[in-house]
């Protein structure tokens, strides 16, 4: 997560203010000590790209661009998505692919601030991407703690109601974007399971399947080294000797090939139905 004055603009009064004079401040751009954003306006060497090519525009970091920003879970990645006023009417010429909102803000950002209020940006978020990634978007935003269930209320509000079916999915106990999408695969296919399940000799599992199929999601970020794997296959093993069998899916999958995913689910399932029954 970035901090927060690597997102704010330092401007030509405040340094004045400050006891700086023009002839520093030209001085501290030229060796790299400030970025020149606009007339008047500047910001720390730190801060990134992104902010700049916004303020550049006389806007703010917006909607999943934003949200990347802060750390929050998005899958949507095109383009550099930026707030700028209602009311502006000249701007200058914008990068290829920058994408703008218009939108009335819910809450004000601070005057100086590069990226909109983490409210706002979930809320264009949501309506940027395709249904499961919004949900995911979401339970990210209130694990990390942005927003609150206090927040659910106007923001359900404030979006179109045919994105309100999506509240009932919502579950802030998802620990990643791929934790969110994975369950929102396990409803659909209308089996029992639930999550972060602590099993004795196993450990925390990601979801326990209708009481004997644990389903991890695993990442290169926290799964990729030999002693995370190693520690995995081990689990595994512990999981066996209780009569449990585990299915590893990876993060990527998840995200760009869920039918697959669904899929391979789905067989197992039918099969170790089909057995009981049999």
């Amino acid at each position: 997560m970035i901090d927060l004055p690597q997102l704010r603009l330092i401007r030509t009064s405040a340094l004045l203010a400050d006891g700086w004079t023009e002839r520093r401040i030209r001085a501290a751009v030229a060796n790299g000590d400030l970025v020149r954003v606009r007339p008047g306006a500047y910001c720390a060497p730190a801060t990134p790209g992104e902010c700049r090519d916004a303020g550049r525009v006389q806007g703010r970091v917006g909607c999943v661009s934003a949200l990347r920003l802060l750390g929050v879970f998005v899958l949507e990645r095109e383009g550099l998505h930026v707030h700028v006023p209602r009311t502006a009417s000249r701007l200058p010429q914008s990068p290829t692919g920058m994408r703008i909102h218009r939108r009335r803000l819910l809450r004000t950002p601070h005057p100086d601030s590069l990226v909109v209020e983490p409210l706002d940006a979930v809320l264009d978020a949501v309506r940027c991407q395709e249904p499961r990634a919004a949900i995911a978007t979401i339970d990210s935003s209130l694990q990390l703690g942005l927003i609150d269930a206090d927040d659910l209320d106007e923001l359900f509000a404030a979006l179109p109601r045919r994105h309100r079916r999506l509240r009932r999915l919502l579950d802030p106990r998802a620990e990643s974007g791929a934790e969110t999408l994975l369950r929102l695969i396990l409803r659909s296919l209308g089996c029992r399971f639930d999550c972060q399940v602590v099993i004795h000799g196993v450990g925390r599992v990601d979801f326990l399947v209708d009481g004997w199929l644990i389903v991890e999601c695993d990442s290169e970020a926290h799964h990729g080294s030999w002693d995370a794997q190693r520690r995995d296959r081990r689990r595994d093993l512990g999981a066996a000797g209780r009569g449990l069998v585990t299915l590893r899916v990876i993060a990527e999958d998840v995200f760009w090939r869920p039918d697959e995913i669904r899929e391979a689910l789905g067989g197992l399932l039918r099969v170790h139905r089909a057995a009981m029954t049999g």
